[in-house]
């Protein structure tokens, strides 16, 4: 039966085809509400509704949703990727793979072949002073061809995209885009380098982690190895530990600190070296257990004693 145009010009079929489509037929909704609310507000109140719902199910979709739980993450995710800036998506200075120009190309390719990435920041000297980048595919047309190299191999670099740590995650993307470039160097209000951002960490901002072949199994960044006492990688996020170990002071800082090796750095007032115990307001204390003059890798959280630990029996 063909359908049939109704008095305020929808169709009978469109009704009856977006019948069960709970969360589309929330976001069709969306614009005859109050003009007043933004449509981001109206969007993210539609997919928590949905959400509420499929809870209220026992965490089953509802018959006939217009999405799966992916597709509704996926929706969340993208509504807060503006609210990032290239200092919340960067790998840490710390984490950063680069190679000084003074390198040999055994070296430089030596690199490549440990870490399996396939584009490499290229410093002179310190990793501040960043010139370039080597990209693999360059490196390999001379293996692959038995061509001898450049004398001066830093002549096959490329020019990274450079941006502020205050630049937005959608403008670096926009010109990652315009630039035609996957790699971005984040540098600091001193022009040092504070960290890198690919394209896939842009991506990951949305769709969630991406592994392939050449990642390494996931690590684990806590381990209590005894009852209230814990071993802990540097770059264990604050609120991961605050919520694993039971206490949410651990990650109540005032100033901009998010893992494990800041807050250290923040209650010492300098790099801590291996040996010191620090104190937290809240108890705890933090042992460093591995690190050098420039930063610590590994910690020990100890948690504070019970009260009556403290009482004469």
């Amino acid at each position: 039966m063909p359908d049939t145009e109704k008095p305020d010009g929808s169709q009978s079929g469109d009704a009856d085809s977006s019948s069960g489509g709970g969360l589309w037929n929330a976001i069709r909704g969306l614009f005859e509400d109050d003009a007043d609310t933004s449509l981001r507000a109206q969007l993210e109140e539609a997919i928590d509704e949905h959400e509420d719902e499929a809870a209220r199910n026992g965490g089953e979709e509802a018959d006939g949703s217009d999405l799966s739980s992916a597709e509704v993450v996926m929706l969340k995710n993208l509504l807060h990727f503006s609210e990032h800036d290239a200092d919340d998506v960067a790998i840490p200075r710390s984490e950063i793979i680069a190679i000084d120009a003074a390198a040999s190309w055994d070296e430089m390719v030596a690199a490549f072949a440990e870490h399996g990435i396939s584009r490499m920041p290229v410093y002179q000297g310190q990793l501040d002073e960043v010139i370039g980048m080597m990209h693999i595919k360059d490196v390999f047309a001379y293996l692959a061809s038995g061509e001898k190299p450049p004398e001066e191999w830093s002549t096959l670099m490329r020019q990274p995209l450079y941006v502020p740590q205050a630049r937005g995650a959608m403008d670096v993307l926009a010109d990652m885009r315009a630039r035609r470039t996957h790699l971005a160097i984040v540098v600091d209000e001193f022009s040092g380098t504070d960290g890198i951002i690919t394209i896939e960490d842009l991506v990951e901002e949305i769709v969630g982690e991406i592994e392939d072949e050449h990642d390494d199994d996931p690590i684990e960044h806590l381990i209590e190895v005894n009852p209230g006492m814990w071993d802990a990688d540097a770059r264990a996020e604050l609120d991961d530990v605050a919520e694993k170990v039971g206490d949410k002071q651990l990650a109540e800082v005032e100033q901009p600190v998010d893992t494990l090796g800041g807050l250290a750095f923040l209650l010492a007032e300098e790099v801590p070296q291996p040996g010191a115990v620090l104190d937290h307001p809240s108890g705890w204390k933090i042992e460093v257990m591995e690190g050098d003059e420039t930063h610590v890798t590994r910690l020990r959280l100890h948690a504070p004693p019970e009260a009556g630990d403290d009482e004469d029996e």
